[in-house]
């Protein structure tokens, strides 16, 4: 009798611990499915790289461009002074 018991605690632990590590990896399968999905069907574009402000950008814009910017900046000043 003491076999047997045995036995059945044997099966009865490797068919739990079966059970749980099929469904543990049909989750990770599914898983690794959807984000292939996802990824694929709705990838986020890449953020734009921004130009660094400094002394180097400012040397490639010219002269009458950077006397317009100026000016503009100086109207919007004025308008808005209290």
């Amino acid at each position: 009798m003491q076999v047997n018991l045995w036995e059945q605690g044997v099966d009865l632990m490797l068919y739990g611990m079966g059970t749980v590590f099929v469904f543990l990896t049909l989750l990770v399968i599914g898983t690794m499915i959807m984000s292939n999905i996802v990824s694929r069907f709705f990838a986020e574009e890449p953020e734009p790289v921004l130009a660094p402000v400094g002394g180097s950008q400012s040397q490639t814009v010219n002269k009458s461009t950077l006397a317009v910017i100026q000016a503009a900046i100086h109207a919007h000043r004025a308008k808005h002074q209290k």
